[in-house]
């Protein structure tokens, strides 16, 4: 799948991102700790925001030599959608779904809007 975003829908993910962070501070903690777990475990972020979403992730689902490790995954995954307060996640990702959950992801770690700018394969 090809996820394309321009540089001014990048700046208004930015925005929302820093937003989300001012007014909901412990959703975005308990995100951005999902996020780091995603990324030290080298899963595709477009996976995990499938599985927040309720969406067939069947198609990004990581090879993985142990299930133990992807059924730990997602068991976490599970917890921050069991959560009441995931709607505002949910609403986050919903609202910025064209750029790809994977810059959105991206932007939440730190990386420049420029670096992101343009088409993407997922």
């Amino acid at each position: 799948m090809i996820f394309t975003s321009s540089y001014q829908e990048l700046i208004d993910a930015k925005r929302a991102i820093a937003a989300f962070k001012a007014t909901k501070p412990e959703e975005y903690r308990q995100f951005q700790r999902i996020i780091h777990l995603t990324r030290q475990l080298q899963f595709n972020f477009q996976y995990m925001g499938c599985l927040i979403m309720g969406e067939d992730s069947s198609k990004y689902r990581p090879q993985v030599n142990d299930d133990y490790i992807l059924t730990v995954y997602n068991r976490e995954v599970g917890k921050l959608k069991a959560d009441p307060k995931a709607k505002d996640i949910k609403a986050l990702l919903s609202a910025y779904k064209q750029i790809g959950y994977g810059k959105l992801c991206e932007l939440i770690l730190g990386k420049k809007p420029i670096s992101l700018v343009g088409p993407a394969v997922v």
